[in-house]
């Protein structure tokens, strides 16, 4: 791997309908306007060729990236290749709905470099399913993590979601072996969040934090019993499938985001793509919003370490510019975060623990006031 590989995001904004509790960027759209998508998308990206670039991973998010044909999604990629230098052993992801993952697509992909698939099943449970307003039921996504096993993706991770209306911790667990019974390699595990503008905040769906605590530790209990490593608050995966891609935000490492509203990490600054589909679409040049222009790299390592279950070290602190009086000040919090079981501290550094990952918010914030 070069040292300055990039991880390239690219961003599909595109759902057949919006779920219930998304707050995310997306919309319908027909098949004029994913081609001319498509087509923008693939300028962006060459714009970016010629410049000795390499990228070891590439992940296709959205929205929902399989909302585009396959013959879109490949051309994507090919037109990546021509402009980074890509490493041989790329990890390369597509995040998929079971309902637009039909065998032959999934097939197709595969064939074309896509190496890693990413579901978003949420539940096997279809009256958790109904309330989210998924398109799916449990039988499709049963059906669909089957087929690209079948169509050769070895790499296969879904989604589930904690906190959702009807659901209990039986239930949860009843997905979650569900899901590993399938033989995948990783589970993104999220914690429901009513955003407002969000139909379930018009409805008034509220969480129960203290359900929600349950749940979580009841399920980092059951996938430690089945071999996942808890590597990051909301992820876990078998022996050596971590998401090499999003180990790179956690890490504070580069990486380029290109689609509308897509965010960046690049060349020591944070900027997002601000544009809408439409004015994404007819832009020549897309001009980036710069939303920080030189990020705080000691904050930010604090931040996005304490995520991981490698946690952070006070070698790494000093070499961002903590000096001795903070990094002592940081050491005492830590053995007193320890003494509640929040932490496990070492003399070279420490991470959060399960009980520490429930109340990082707040863990964090101390932490950055010492």
């Amino acid at each position: 791997m070069a040292a300055d590989s990039l991880g390239v995001y690219i961003h599909i904004p595109f759902c057949v309908r919006k779920c219930a509790y998304c707050s995310f960027y997306s919309s319908p759209a027909d098949e004029t306007v994913r081609q001319a998508y498509t087509e923008a998308l693939c300028r962006d990206i060459l714009s970016y060729g010629g410049r000795g670039l390499g990228c070891d991973t590439v992940y296709f998010g959205g929205g929902t990236p399989t909302a585009l044909e396959s013959g879109q999604l490949i051309k994507i990629l090919e037109v990546v290749k021509t402009a980074f230098d890509m490493d041989s052993d790329a990890e390369v992801t597509l995040e998929a709905n079971p309902d637009s993952a039909a065998p032959e697509k999934l097939e197709a992909l595969r064939a074309a470099g896509f190496n890693r698939i990413s579901f978003g099943v949420q539940s096997l449970d279809d009256r958790e399913l109904s309330a989210l307003g998924r398109l799916h039921d449990s039988k499709k996504a049963i059906v669909a993590v089957k087929n690209a096993r079948a169509a050769g993706f070895e790499n296969i991770s879904c989604d589930m979601m904690l906190g959702i209306p009807h659901q209990d911790t039986a239930s949860m667990l009843a997905t979650a072996r569900g899901l590993t019974g399938l033989g995948i390699s990783h589970i993104s595990a999220y914690m429901l969040s009513v955003e407002e503008g969000t139909p379930f905040f018009e409805q008034g769906i509220e969480v129960d934090d203290d359900r929600l605590a349950d749940m979580y530790l009841a399920l980092c209990e059951q996938l430690g019993s089945e071999g996942f490593e808890h590597y990051e608050i909301s992820n876990f995966a078998k022996q050596n499938r971590r998401s090499r891609h999003n180990m790179r935000y956690w890490q504070d490492r580069e990486y380029l985001g290109l689609g509308c509203r897509a965010h960046s990490f690049f060349e020591d600054r944070r900027f997002f793509c601000d544009e809408d589909i439409k004015t994404y679409i007819s832009s020549v040049s897309h001009r980036l919003t710069v939303s920080e222009e030189h990020p705080d790299r000691l904050e930010e390592y604090i931040l996005l370490g304490l995520r991981t279950s490698d946690g952070i070290s006070f070698e790494r602190l000093k070499e961002l510019g903590a000096d001795e009086e903070r990094l002592q000040r940081i050491r005492e919090c830590a053995v007193m975060l320890e003494s509640h079981g929040l932490c496990r501290f070492s003399g070279s550094g420490f991470s959060l623990t399960e009980k520490g990952f429930l109340s990082s918010n707040s863990v964090i914030a101390q932490l950055e006031l010492c």
